[in-house]
């Protein structure tokens, strides 16, 4: 599976589905799903887990009006990965990278 650590409060809420944007400097062609691990720094719990899991749906230049949903100031060159289905997982630990990356994993849903 495709994974992306997302520092923290942002990982949060990602996995919340209050941000439903996640900015980044590069553009991604990746479509599907996507495990959102949170970073260990800064240790914000649950720092170096899995937490959620979405669907990248669309990236794109980002816009002023993605501030909202990305919880974060507008920049030009900055790109807005669009998610979507995002949901809680049982949290467990993920060696995060930079960049999507790949991880062998299963994950419950939490509802």
């Amino acid at each position: 599976m495709k994974a992306l650590s997302v520092k923290q409060p942002w990982a949060n809420l990602i996995a919340s589905g209050l941000k439903t944007i996640e900015t980044r400097k590069r553009w991604t062609s990746y479509r599907g799903l996507l495990l959102i691990c949170s970073s260990k720094n800064p240790a914000i719990e649950p720092a170096g887990q899995a937490i959620a899991v979405c669907r990248l749906v669309d990236c794109r230049a980002m816009m002023e009006r993605d501030e909202d949903a990305a919880h974060v100031a507008y920049e030009q060159k900055k790109y807005s990965w669009i998610l979507r289905d995002i949901r809680k997982i049982k949290p467990f630990p993920v060696r995060g990278q930079l960049g999507i990356f790949n991880i062998d994993c299963e994950y419950e849903v939490i509802e």
